[in-house]
């Protein structure tokens, strides 16, 4: 699958295969299904709390009451709500949607859907034909190399996926299965050996989780690139946010940890959008149930270590108070973002709602002007005595695996760095090039910088020489 989440089953991250185990039995009815996920008898209410009518109702964050139609549109509003006033989804965009077939990406995929449709039919009405539909593209990362499972799994999985996004028109949309190690150089001869081998070298065990979560993305990014897709759109809901929020802040992320919690992020070649950024685990199961929307999890990779103590607890923290994760996500929000965590007005501001555009031309541009170092691995921004010891190393490096180790994160050193530092130079060797050629080429420019330092100084004015 396109990795497991810290969901606990609620198929909520980008990389998440856990799911419910198909959406309900599609033989039922409406009503029953309804009936079958209503408020308890002990309920307050039993009529909906948007449009007062009678039935059943199902619960939602804070206790309160809705009708199925009444639910569907509160959980559609808050999606639509984050891509246009974040302006994640242009008219000329290509967005790809990673998809693992748990709630979360099923319904992110239903949702972008319905806005595409309406984009299409509005195109296709209008006089001018002016702007264009965006178009959409699904992703499924196949990790079967790393679960040990058999090649029937994986190719029933991949068969599922096509199935869904087939039974989506208005809009074409094409399927893209690659498999994990793909991300590997073409030179290797056997890529999944070479996967196995690098993940095997890392000893702790949160660290295999993360590196593995850092390969998805870079495999993500790898699609778009070759396929040309503008935007990449994930899963993530506002559950899994809150478990990053806490497992970050134990491993020592604290810095970084801004970055990740945004709806935007550019940091990388393919802008990421979060568009379920303000929903729930389990409302997005909910909706999968109601709707009778299909979900699989064939391949299901479970998370480990700090990732699995933080989704338990999380867990148990939703049991006695369903608005905890909310209030972890808002309280991570009042940290700063990043300069990369929104678009600037250049290119967005044509296609913004007249009541928005305000929002981007307010924006200082010398702020949006993106300067992070960031991770080789992770793509984590670099605290300051991180960048005080890439500095001091980029004076005294005697070789490039010196600076490999100066280019990650402290967090990566201690979680997914090999134990033995003799085992730095075979480690990095196995890492896919996209990371290691960045660092060759911020080296390669760093010397013919300063070697066109030396080559005119000899023609700089001192202080002194200028005020006589």
């Amino acid at each position: 699958m396109a990795g497991a989440s810290a969901c606990g089953g609620a198929g909520c991250g980008p990389h998440c295969s856990s799911s419910s185990s198909g959406a309900g039995a599609e033989g039922d009815a409406p009503a029953e299904r309804m009936g079958r996920l209503s408020i308890a008898a002990g309920a307050s209410t039993t009529t909906c709390g948007k449009c007062d009518g009678g039935g059943a109702v199902v619960a939602v964050s804070g206790g309160a009451g809705m009708c199925g139609e009444c639910f569907r549109a509160y959980l559609f509003g808050k999606f639509k709500l984050a891509v246009t006033s974040n302006a994640m989804v242009r008219p000329t965009d290509a967005v790809l949607l990673a998809f693992s077939g748990g709630p979360a990406s099923r319904v992110a995929l239903q949702f972008i859907h319905e806005m595409q449709s309406k984009a299409i039919q509005s195109w296709e009405t209008s006089n001018s034909q002016a702007l264009p539909a965006f178009g959409v593209g699904v992703a499924f990362v196949d990790e079967s190399a790393l679960l040990a499972r058999p090649e029937h799994e994986s190719e029933m999985a991949t068969e599922d996926i096509k199935s869904i996004v087939s039974s989506l028109s208005p809009g074409h949309k094409k399927v893209h299965v690659a498999p994990l190690e793909d991300v590997f150089s073409s030179g290797s001869e056997d890529k999944a050996a070479t996967l196995k081998e690098v993940v095997g070298m890392i000893n702790d065990e949160t660290g295999r989780d993360d590196f593995i979560r850092c390969l998805l993305m870079l495999s993500l990014q790898k699609i778009a690139l070759e396929n040309g897709y503008t935007k990449i759109m994930l899963g993530t809901c506002a559950s899994g946010i809150a478990r990053h929020v806490l497992s970050a802040t134990v491993k020592g992320q604290g810095y970084s940890l801004p970055a990740d919690v945004q709806y935007v992020d550019t940091r990388w070649d393919v802008p990421v959008v979060l568009p379920l950024h303000d929903c729930l685990a389990q409302e997005l199961s909910l909706l999968c149930e109601l709707d009778s929307l299909k979900t699989q999890q064939l391949l299901d990779r479970p998370c480990s270590g700090i990732n699995s103590l933080v989704a338990s607890f999380v867990s148990r923290l939703r049991d006695e108070n369903p608005s905890r994760e909310h209030t972890i996500l808002r309280t991570a929000q009042k940290l700063k973002p990043f300069s990369f965590n929104m678009f600037s007005a250049n290119g967005y501001h044509d296609f913004l709602p007249s009541r928005l555009r305000p929002k981007f031309q307010n924006v200082d541009t010398n702020d949006t002007t993106f300067s992070e170092i960031l991770c080789l691995i992770c793509g984590s921004p670099f605290s300051e005595s991180e960048l005080q010891n890439l500095e001091n190393t980029k004076h005294k490096a005697q070789r490039k695996i010196d600076m490999y180790t100066a280019h990650c994160c402290q967090s990566c050193h201690f979680q997914i760095l090999p134990a033995a530092t003799d085992m730095y130079e075979h480690f990095f060797s196995l890492l896919p090039k996209f990371w290691t050629e960045k660092v060759d080429t911020a080296v390669t420019a760093s010397a013919n910088h300063g070697s066109l330092r030396d080559q005119i100084e000899d023609y700089l004015l001192e202080e002194d020489d200028d005020e006589n």
